[in-house]
């Protein structure tokens, strides 16, 4: 019953060790809320969301923190851009954010600390690294020194002497380009803080350090966050942190992205799909699933087409579940998940393999339902509600009781429409043109119907693959 896990920082899987044992923290890099999210920064939340409720599973108590930058260049310039204030962005962003995170069925953080809420901590952070060596000031900015720590770069495996020197602008003094500011000192009409070396405001990297180091400790077991963070985000922490004498995380967990057209959704490239619009085009249960079951460390594609496939595929599933309850009642989760669930999620959270898993034990319940084997039925839908319950996707979740009215809506449009079409099929039968009603059966079985003939007529439902 070994975790085990992909850490970024070794390139390799390893075995989970948890520093304290029966315990879990994790340090996730949130939102920053210049703007709404689209589906590739729900995703991130969504798959260290299924990682936490895993780790629950297995038994440890999870501390799970998930940051909100809401200080920045890009919600200064928005708010410049909008001529409002730029609380009034960050905030109305963060809103955005976490109803996402909602809507898809995200448990809430344990922690979630905001950025501008922890300046004392980040100005503490920084008096160290100066007295350390590792920082300076200069005209009310103060800098990393990224010669000054020998480790830097060693998470993205680059060498310094080979980085392209940023731009710099409006960072003047630097001891060499490549420095990054922790603290930028004020411009006007910019939010400031107070600090010792002048008013000014905190830069990108500093806020996870000292919230990480706030929350969690020196040293916590896992950070986590998406691939593009690696460089430079990631590196800089660790430098501060480690600089600072904090161990930091002992593994880096990182998702890959939703990508368009083979580039990752991003507002500035205009590929980006808001979640806001997707919840009212699609069942935010069947987004979760299409988000949250490829393996975290692959690419999801966005397409309409996959999406109909993951409605199909989900809805599958539904319809066993739903045909149970009809036969037994309501039936409760088993204590367990099958060994070949829990096996592939223990193996670096192999969603789809365990999603086989998932499928497989509901092709099981289906053939039960055709024996007649009530028995056997109401068992593999125990199985299957854990197994769902883990990855966040059992329907039959009080979180989801708003889709279930949504389900039924659409499930009486579906019914009316193939009602209409049985009727016809009826009156072949009647007429004994039996080519006409084998071949609407045959066309209602290719879209994914199954037809049972009984007593009261015929009852259609979703066929299993």
């Amino acid at each position: 019953m070994t975790i085990r896990l992909y850490d970024t920082s070794a390139r390799q899987i390893r075995d989970f060790i948890p520093l304290t044992p029966g315990c879990v923290s994790i340090y996730l890099c949130g939102a920053t809320v210049q703007a709404a999210p689209h589906i590739g920064h729900i995703r991130s939340g969504l798959n260290f969301d299924i990682m936490r409720r895993w780790f629950a599973y297995r038994g440890y108590e999870v501390t799970f923190v998930r940051n909100v930058t809401d200080i920045d260049d890009k919600i200064i310039t928005k708010a410049a851009e909008q001529g409002r204030p730029w609380w009034s962005i960050g905030y109305e962003n963060e809103r955005a954010f976490n109803d996402g995170y909602t809507a898809l069925g995200c448990l809430p953080p344990t922690y979630e600390p905001r950025a501008t809420g922890h300046v004392t901590e980040m100005v503490e952070m920084m008096q160290g690294l100066i007295e350390r060596g590792h920082a300076y000031e200069v005209d009310g900015s103060v800098y990393f020194d990224v010669r000054s720590f020998p480790g830097y770069l060693q998470l993205s495996r680059q060498e310094l002497d080979n980085l392209l020197q940023p731009s710099g602008e409006g960072e003047t003094g630097k001891r060499d380009p490549r420095d990054f500011a922790m603290w930028k000192a004020a411009k006007p009409g910019e939010p400031t803080w107070a600090t010792p070396w002048g008013r000014g405001r905190p830069g990108w990297h500093l806020e996870c350090s000292a919230m990480a180091h706030k929350y969690l400790g020196p040293a916590f077991d896992i950070h986590g966050g998406g691939l593009d963070l690696i460089f430079p985000h990631h590196e800089n922490e660790i430098a501060q942190a480690k600089g600072y004498g904090d161990d930091f995380a002992q593994y880096w967990v990182h998702n890959a992205w939703v990508t368009m057209a083979g580039d990752k959704m991003s507002k500035s490239l205009g590929n980006s799909v808001l979640v806001s619009e997707m919840v009212k085009a699609w069942r935010p249960i069947v987004l979760r699933y299409y988000l949250g079951t490829p393996h975290y460390r692959s690419m999801i594609e966005y397409s309409e087409e996959s999406l109909r496939e993951a409605e199909s595929a989900f809805a599958r599933i539904e319809g066993f579940m739903q045909r149970v309850v009809e036969k037994a009642g309501s039936v409760e989760p088993s204590a367990e998940v099958p060994p070949a669930f829990a096996e592939a999620m223990d193996d670096d959270l192999g969603v789809p393999q365990a999603l086989a898993v998932v499928h497989t034990t509901v092709r099981q319940g289906n053939s039960a339902l055709a024996a007649d084997d009530k028995e056997a039925a109401v068992a593999r839908l125990a199985e299957v509600r854990a197994m769902l319950g883990v990855l966040g996707l059992d329907p039959f979740d009080p979180h989801w009781a708003g889709e279930s009215d949504r389900g039924e809506d659409l499930h009486g449009v579906v019914d009316s429409l193939v009602r209409l079409v049985l009727d016809q099929r009826e009156a072949a039968r009647a007429r004994k043109d039996w080519a006409t009603a084998d071949a609407i059966r045959d066309q209602l079985g290719q879209s994914g119907l199954a037809i049972e003939d009984g007593p009261q007529g015929p009852r259609w439902s979703l066929g299993p693959r």
